[in-house]
């Protein structure tokens, strides 16, 4: 264990959203560092709740892991979450999720989005908590043209409420650094991918469909460009950012926001054949036009998290996309083993 971690040693960590992708895998690994994590996510709906029940099998079976099943929008609950458990250190990946979901489901934004995370702020507040860290979003960049996207970039025009209530999260978490000394540390997260990821990501669908032999449908004709960063590289940002909170200086709150991205975007065109090669089946392709509340390419600039943090993710699209095609076909039963879930 090293120094940063000796000083966490005994204390809970906090991670909301537990049963979600990120949140499944930042568990498992601050649980292989002999860490004791409290877990809580409400299991909802949005997507297969069966995938969010095997992340959370996986985690109950782990030594020092304490599941707690409530809503972050329940302000009593989460109170009472707080006072019993005291945690150190707080990793915030509740939310919902989702760009075009937003669109037709705006309440369920502003219930987990908005007022679940004051009471997340609240919580921190009350037990002062050594570090908040909290998923942002790349979505605050809106239809910046700007390329790479840089953190001093202007993020005041969003195109979507999804990217609104993640840029007002960083607006509330200055506000409570400033208020009450948290230290709040914001994460641009540049769409993640890997083993156990979200099923309304393109890449799941798209192996779901190719694999049935089903069109895929490629928005903007197939005319757009994502970051994609790798599940492991992800965490690998998240931990350590979250054992440094930031430093105080005078006159400025201890508030911090980073991109975490992969710095190497890919083409959709280039994504899909990458991902037919790992599949080992060809896709059938159908052209659509953009959607509302969709960028055409995202960046990310990583020049402020690799100064502070040394972040420098390792994984090719190409090693991502065939790690996901191994799980995803050992999971759902397809390469003709049964038996312990791989990773």
């Amino acid at each position: 264990m090293t120094d940063t971690l000796k000083q966490w040693s005994g204390k809970a960590i906090l991670v909301t959203g537990a049963a979600g992708f990120i949140g499944m895998h930042i568990c498992e690994r601050l649980l292989d560092q002999g860490l004791d994590v409290i877990g809580i996510d409400n299991l909802n709906g949005y997507y297969d709740v069966s995938l969010k029940q095997a992340r959370l099998a996986r985690l109950e079976r782990r030594a020092g892991f304490q599941f707690v099943r409530l809503d972050i929008a329940d302000r009593e609950a989460m109170q009472r979450l707080f006072d019993a458990h005291r945690p150190a250190r707080v990793i915030h990946l509740a939310a919902q999720a989702g760009v075009r979901y937003s669109l037709d489901h705006p309440h369920a934004y502003a219930d987990s989005n908005l007022t679940g995370f004051l009471n997340v702020l609240e919580g921190c507040r009350s037990v002062a908590v050594e570090h908040l860290v909290f998923a942002s979003s790349s979505s605050v960049y809106g239809s910046n043209r700007k390329l790479p996207y840089s953190e001093s970039d202007t993020v005041d025009h969003p195109i979507s409420l999804y990217a609104a209530t993640k840029k007002a999260n960083e607006l509330m978490a200055h506000s409570y650094a400033h208020l009450y000394g948290i230290p709040c540390t914001g994460l641009r997260f540049f769409t993640v991918y890997g083993p156990w990821g979200r099923p309304d990501m393109a890449y799941f669908s798209f192996t779901r469909d190719i694999l049935a032999g089903k069109p895929i449908r490629l928005f903007n004709r197939g005319d757009m460009q994502r970051d994609f960063t790798y599940i492991d590289d992800i965490v690998d940002g998240v931990l350590r950012i979250s054992e440094r909170p930031p430093a105080a200086a005078e006159g400025k709150a201890r508030f911090k926001v980073y991109n975490i991205g992969n710095d190497r975007p890919v083409k959709l065109g280039h994504f899909v054949e990458v991902l037919e090669t790992a599949i080992g089946k060809e896709a059938v392709k159908e052209m659509y036009p953009m959607q509302p509340g969709d960028v055409q390419a995202t960046h990310a600039d990583l020049t402020e998290i690799r100064r502070d943090f040394d972040f420098d993710p390792a994984t090719t699209i190409e090693q991502g996309l065939v790690r996901f095609a191994v799980w995803y076909k050992h999971h759902y039963g397809l390469d003709g083993h049964s038996g312990e879930e791989i990773r």
